[in-house]
């Protein structure tokens, strides 16, 4: 009988909720056909049979947290000689995580006794940001007691092990005493950001409904919380005449592929970014350090109906502009049909986000941390511009770059923006 263990589906990903279970007990599975939708913190991903055999027992349940590494189901394999033995008796499933309860209207008293251990060291911690930088800037962990297991977690989760009370022997640290310290640093308000006031009681205006958000929602409403008390923003706005640049980009287009002004932007902000490289970095603020990028990796906001994605398109610096176009049409399919890995996330040089296709004409877009700008599209129009003779109708494309004042000045800024309309105002070759 095997023990089937929620495997691991991404770096920095330690448990997932069920939202789908594809089989049931008694059922004949195959090698990869798919068992579980497990939605994770990055995206929801099926859980495939790790071998041919029968399901015999079921451990979990839609809506359940589990842990990487629970068991979630038991399989009998395939030529183990008991395939028609009957199925075990319900066995006891493992206790989900429950969500926390409500925050109570008045805060409880403090405590008159000294603090644990635990609390006691994060109450002196010192934490740089509520959610860690990758692995290549989170702090040394030092010469200390723990598992190879346990330093992950700590990276993962952006905690200095020299600071973690150890309550193994000789003072080794566990998983669980990682676990802990940052349960400290997050309730003395080091994590997400908490309310200060509690709400008032909307029933006693009308109907009201309450809905649980999901887990891409959450990450997100978490993440843009950190992103914008994290960073400084200021917002650079500009237009580029993009009129010769539509009729080519029309010209160039088949039914077979579609070609938008987002592949040309993608190919131009790469070229951007090589010539501007302190808008392609990470600040690490706990060595004052600045990490410049030799990759161009570029995100690309996608608006799907289970929330924001932001799929990362790799090396656009080294590829033309239908390479780039069928990488953003993938990859944008990917996202509308939760199908993105974790991987597919991560590692953006800078982000686009283009709400031309809804309308508007301005807005301030939040930086997506660690990266250190935002390029956001907004709706094109034509605008009568003078040619040094008469007016005549030229299509502008706004464009709403923010970006972090700690690192990248105004004039910067400004400069960077302008390369990039005057790009798109020159003929880009499909390629």
């Amino acid at each position: 009988m095997l023990d089937f263990t929620l495997p691991e589906v991404g770096e920095g990903i330690t448990s997932g909720t069920v939202i789908g279970v594809l089989v049931k007990v008694g059922d004949t599975i195959t090698a990869n056909q798919d068992l579980l939708e497990v939605e994770t913190d990055k995206a929801s991903l099926p859980v495939p049979a790790p071998c041919d055999g029968v399901v015999r027992a079921i451990l979990v349940n839609e809506g359940d947290e589990v842990d990487i590494g629970a068991v979630v189901m038991r399989i009998e394999e395939s030529g183990s000689g008991a395939a028609s033995a009957p199925a075990p008796a319900e066995e006891k499933k493992p206790e989900a995580k429950k969500a926390p309860a409500p925050a109570p209207a008045a805060p409880a008293p403090a405590p008159t006794s000294a603090p644990q251990p635990a609390a006691a060291a994060a109450q002196t911690a010192t934490v740089s940001a509520r959610t860690p930088l990758p692995n290549h800037a989170i702090p040394a962990q030092g010469d200390v007691a723990a598992s190879p297991a346990v330093r992950r977690l700590a990276r993962e989760l952006g905690i200095n092990l020299s600071q973690v009370p150890g309550t193994g022997p000789g003072g080794r640290i566990s998983k669980d005493d990682v676990k802990a310290f940052t349960k400290q640093i997050v309730l003395s308000g080091g994590g997400a950001v908490k309310q200060t006031k509690p709400l008032p009681d909307f029933t006693k205006f009308g109907a009201v409904k309450r809905e649980k958000m999901s887990k891409i929602r959450q990450v997100t409403k978490d993440h843009m919380a950190h992103c914008w008390e994290t960073i400084p923003h200021v917002t650079q706005f500009d237009k580029a005449d993009v009129t010769d640049l539509d009729k080519y980009r029309k010209e160039v287009s088949t039914p077979e592929r579609k070609i938008t002004v987002t592949s040309f932007l993608i190919k131009v902000l790469a070229d951007a970014l090589k010539e501007f490289p302190q808008f392609n970095c990470s600040i690490d603020t706990d060595s004052n350090e600045i990490i410049f990028k030799q990759y161009v990796n570029i995100g690309v906001a996608v608006d799907t109906p289970n929330g924001l994605l932001v799929p990362v398109l790799r090396d656009v610096d080294q590829k033309g502009i239908v390479a780039i176009t069928d990488d953003l049409t993938g990859v944008a399919q990917k996202a509308r049909d939760r199908k993105v890995l974790p991987n597919d996330l991560q590692g953006g040089s800078i982000t686009v986000t283009n709400l031309g296709g809804i309308g508007g004409h301005a807005f301030t877009p939040i930086v997506n941390w660690p990266e250190v700008s935002i390029l956001g599209v907004s709706r094109g129009g034509f605008e009568p511009t003078w040619n040094g003779d008469k007016f005549e109708p030229r299509l502008k494309l706004p464009l709403c770059l923010s970006y972090d004042h700690r690192i990248i000045d105004g004039a910067d800024a400004a400069r960077f923006l302008r390369f990039i309309c005057t790009a798109l105002e020159q003929k880009i070759e499909v390629t």
